[in-house]
Order: C-alpha cells, then sequence, then structure tokens
C-alpha cells in the first residue's frame, strides 16, 4: 500500500485468551513492528503475545494510558512514519488496519479514528452506559472545541511525529479522548472510517463493571473540561 513504516501499539491486561488472535489477524505485510504493552497481567498474555511474534514490554504501572506511554517510548528509537493504536480483546478487526490508515496515505491527514458508531456494530459490543457516554463525550468535544467526532474508539492511528507533538499526559481512562480534544485544539487534520466491531473475548476491565463504568466516565468529562 505504501513504503512509510506503520508500528501498532496493543495495550494488553490478562488478554491470553484474545492476544494471539488479534496479532495473527494484523496484516503483516504492511506493518512494520507490532509491540503489545503487557500492563501488569497476571495469566499468560505476554507468552501467547511473544509466540505470535509481537514485541513485549511490559508496563507493571495499570492504566491504559499508562500502556500507551510506555509503548510510544519504545518506538521513540526507530520512529515509524504511522502508529496504529488497537485493543488486546478481539473486538477491533486487525484486518481494517488497511482502511484505517489510508486516509493517512492517500490524503495526509494527521488523525485517523475508527468510528464504532458510524460502522456495524455486533449487538451486546457497546454497553448502554458507552453509547450514551459515547454520545456526551462526542457532544462536548463539538460544543467546546469545535470537533466533529463520533466515537472515542480506540482503534485509531495517527503520524508518529504529530502524535508526540500532542504531548500526550493522560495515564488511565481519559487517553483517547485527550488525543482527541489536543488534536482538535493543535488544528491537525482528522477523519472518521466506519469499523466493524464485535463482543470482546473475556469480560470488560472498565465496562464490565459499575466501578469501571463511573471511574472511565468521570476521567473523560474531567480530561474535556481540564484543557478548556
Amino acid at each position: 500500500m505504501s513504503h512509510k513504516s506503520i508500528s501498532i501499539i496493543i495495550p494488553a491486561f490478562n488478554e491470553e485468551a484474545s492476544i494471539g488472535k488479534v496479532i495473527q489477524d494484523i496484516p503483516r505485510e504492511i506493518v512494520s513492528e507490532i509491540v503489545v504493552v503487557n500492563n501488569g497481567s497476571t495469566d499468560h498474555t505476554s507468552e501467547r503475545a511473544r509466540d505470535a511474534g509481537a514485541i513485549v514490554i511490559d508496563e507493571p504501572n495499570r492504566g491504559y494510558g499508562n500502556a500507551c506511554l510506555t509503548g510510544i517510548d519504545h518506538l521513540k528509537t526507530n520512529p515509524p512514519d504511522i502508529v496504529v493504536f488497537m485493543d488486546a480483546d478481539y473486538s477491533d478487526y486487525p484486518e481494517e488496519i488497511s482502511m484505517l490508515i489510508a486516509p493517512i496515505i492517500e490524503k495526509d491527514i494527521d488523525l485517523v479514528i475508527g468510528s464504532r458508531t458510524l460502522g456495524a456494530r455486533e449487538k451486546g459490543s457497546l454497553t448502554p452506559q458507552q453509547i450514551f457516554g459515547n454520545w456526551l463525550a462526542t457532544t462536548l468535544l463539538r460544543w467546546i472545541y469545535g470537533a466533529k467526532f463520533s466515537d472515542l474508539g480506540p482503534f485509531r492511528a495517527i503520524k508518529f511525529q504529530k502524535l508526540l507533538e500532542l504531548e500526550m499526559k493522560d495515564k488511565t481512562y481519559g487517553w483517547t479522548v485527550e488525543m482527541q480534544l489536543k488534536a482538535a485544539k493543535k488544528k491537525y487534520s482528522f477523519t472518521e472510517i466506519p469499523v466493524r466491531y464485535r463482543k470482546r473475548i473475556g469480560k470488560s476491565k472498565i465496562s464490565g463493571t459499575i466501578s469501571g463504568t463511573f471511574k472511565a466516565g468521570y476521567k473523560i468529562l474531567y480530561t474535556i473540561f481540564k484543557y478548556w
């Protein structure tokens, strides 16, 4: 598809049942490096990821943002042109990576969000609280920052140098919305593409619990107003 180098960062916490499937479905012909950040797993996530051909880095301090920041630090030693973030639970479709990076390669877009809202979702793949939270957060992004997004989906691609310029800080649940609002503030070009989404393998550590849902919702709203 292009001569640009593309690296994948996959934060993973206790995803031994799914991580191998995720890595297996990544189109190797266009991806230079697959980095799985083991975020304090107590199962065999690391072994499964290595067996599937990924580079595994440990980040014992729990938190989605922590894992992403560790992955970024690793990539700084040999910077790619584009970095793709995706989840380790097999809810995303890795084979859609080529579609996700196409706007960056073909139209020089800075940031591409894979939108589950615009795409085909398997019934039950998003909880009612996730759907409402997405709607509320994207509505606030539009009102406050003038940024038209339909989703805070974790499946996303961004030019690596542009990502570094965002100076990402969040260590937990505010990571995705921080990236989007900072991109809007810096006047980055961005777009969304519809992506498919299915029920994850295993139970969600965030939306699968009441406390996790509350903490994530609070942190997302806090982050939106923090940078206002």
